[in-house]
């Protein structure tokens, strides 16, 4: 996932150059994982949907276009957000699910958590927002038949000295703070139960220290509340989609364009096959690289060999989406219905 600070940039190089972890797409072993079908079906019968980037540094960032041109604290950015907009927008591109940031490398989060107040020393309304945003938007979205979705890290607020501090976070990463990062996954996981279907974890890379036991220390917490959940760990960006841990029930699939296809079916690694990448110029930036035909083929391809596809797009202060990259998926939805028609009468013939 695109980082925001330069920091950042140069913290995961230095990661990347100190960690004697670090393994290559071609050197990580396949997981031995045997697929269950049922468990990502629901998922899997979706198609498509889209990703959004919530964060303090976009949405409450006076210079970035995504804060409307405001900048206040980040309980008054949160109260801002207007779900229902936000929810009759994501409806009309046809999307069958949505994964919306929890955090990203600072101390800022979108929903309360006595758990991270209590090991960091915040106040409420400090660093988790006083209001609970994913709970409202699990509600809206679940009104419109639309499956909600959380981002989280397995690095933590990495960034923010005093939430590192206190949940002991270092690289390599130990056990220590994933626990304490688990914990803090745990408290909502379990507020949330059957209305957050799964989480898609960043920075759970080999470079920084992450093996299969603490991908499954983190997994204990997201399913904390609802074993249905599903999880999905991010190596990385790959040449292509790879299976990575044994804790996944769908690939991260993190990708820099729409082009990788499945090879082998549904499952990858025991995982079912899913891809994410940006509609925009970048992650959360405005543009469209694609048209509505292009989306719709290479959906309805990857959707024919058993797999998903997800779509970044820009997401505004407000609960507003990018109005161009909005009328680019509207018509998504409808095609793909078009092409599976066609496709049949064909097969009929």
């Amino acid at each position: 996932m695109k980082k925001t600070t330069l920091f950042c940039v140069l913290f995961t190089l230095c990661a990347a150059l100190f960690s004697t972890a670090a393994l290559s797409a071609q050197e990580r072993p396949v997981p031995d994982k045997t697929p269950d079908p049922a468990r990502t079906e629901n998922f899997r019968s979706k198609r498509y949907g889209v990703f959004f980037h919530y964060l303090c540094g976009l949405q409450n960032n006076a210079n970035h276009p995504n804060s409307c041109g405001k900048q206040t604290s980040w309980d008054e950015c949160v109260s801002d957000f207007d779900v229902e907009r936000f929810a009759d927008q994501v409806a009309d591109t046809g999307a069958g699910y949505v994964f919306f940031t929890m955090m990203q490398q600072g101390e800022t989060l979108c929903a309360p958590n006595s758990t991270f107040d209590k090991l960091t020393g915040y106040r409420p309304g400090e660093a988790c927002s006083k209001r609970d945003l994913i709970a409202e938007i699990a509600e809206a979205l679940s009104q419109r038949g639309i499956d909600l979705y959380l981002y989280w890290t397995g690095d933590g607020p990495k960034l923010d000295k005093r939430s590192a501090e206190a949940l002991k976070i270092s690289f390599p990463v130990t056990t220590e703070f994933i626990r304490y990062w688990s914990d803090v996954a745990a408290e909502y996981g379990r507020r949330y139960g059957n209305k957050v279907k799964g989480w898609w974890t960043d920075g759970c890379y080999t470079w920084f220290g992450h093996t299969e036991e603490t991908i499954g220390i983190l997994a204990e917490g997201l399913m904390a509340g609802n074993p249905d959940r599903i999880l999905a760990f991010n190596p990385g960006i790959d040449p292509k989609v790879m299976a990575y841990s044994i804790h996944d029930d769908f690939t991260a699939g993190e990708q820099n364009s729409f082009s990788c296809l499945p090879e082998e079916g549904r499952f990858l690694g025991g995982a079912q096959w899913h891809t994410l990448s940006y509609l925009g110029e970048q992650w959360a930036a405005p543009g469209v690289r694609y048209t509505a035909e292009e989306l719709a083929q290479y959906i309805w391809e990857v959707s024919r060999r058993g797999g998903v596809v997800t779509i970044d797009m820009v997401l505004r202060r407000d609960g507003s989406l990018d109005e161009a990259q909005r009328e680019v998926l509207k018509p998504i939805r409808a095609r793909l219905g078009e092409l599976d028609a066609a496709a049949e009468a064909t097969s009929e013939n």
